[in-house]
């Protein structure tokens, strides 16, 4: 009855290569185990155990999710439920795993922006919006308030229009990371991969 509903599971026959495996596996390791005991004594096979639980709890904790975003990895459901400031947080995290500085930014509730800097590239500063053009409440891409000449990287989670891109394109200070290289970036692709940053 399971089986006609799909939810019987796997048989034998397609488990069987991953059974003997894990089999060979545990047998390699307790023939070693026993070598290592013979010819170097009790302490080594321990040291080994101690090392084998130490690598098995890093890996655990690393793979936690809280953690994972600590170190500048998101999931694309992670970055979808995030807002703008949230999203303005991830970028520096994500910037700080590729090396960057992040500098700090004003407070900018509204339209959170990223400051960061990386030896001796151009600075780069990291805003959020919809479209490449500046909103008209918002400093064209010359006047940044200070930094002096910045490299723009316009982050939005969806696509940017061909006008969008064509103006990029013209502005020549400025680059376009949409939703999909976004999700890349977030999964662990280095951003110079993703955009010319040159």
């Amino acid at each position: 009855m399971l089986r006609a509903q799909g939810r019987y599971g796997p048989e034998f026959r397609e488990v069987l290569p991953a059974l003997a495996g894990c089999a060979l596996v545990f047998c390699l390791a307790v023939a070693g185990t026993a070598t290592a005991w013979r010819s170097l004594g009790p302490g080594v096979p321990l040291v080994g155990l101690g090392c084998l639980v130490l690598g098995i709890a890093a890996a655990v904790r690393r793979r936690r999710p809280l953690a994972r975003r600590r170190h500048g990895y998101y999931t694309a459901e992670e970055l979808s439920g995030l807002d703008t400031p949230g999203l303005a947080l991830a970028v520096a995290r994500m910037l700080r795993r590729d090396g960057w500085r992040v500098l700090p930014a004003p407070e900018e509730p509204v339209r959170p922006r990223v400051r960061a800097r990386r030896g001796r590239d151009l600075p780069l500063e990291v805003v959020f919006r919809p479209v490449a053009e500046p909103l008209p409440d918002e400093d064209a891409p010359g006047g940044t308030g200070g930094t002096g000449r910045a490299l723009h990287l316009v982050v939005h989670r969806g696509a940017f229009s061909p006008r969008d891109v064509q103006w990029a394109r013209r502005d020549g200070g400025t680059r376009l990371l949409d939703g999909a290289l976004l999700h890349r970036w977030a999964l662990g692709t280095p951003l110079h991969r993703l955009v010319d940053l040159s």
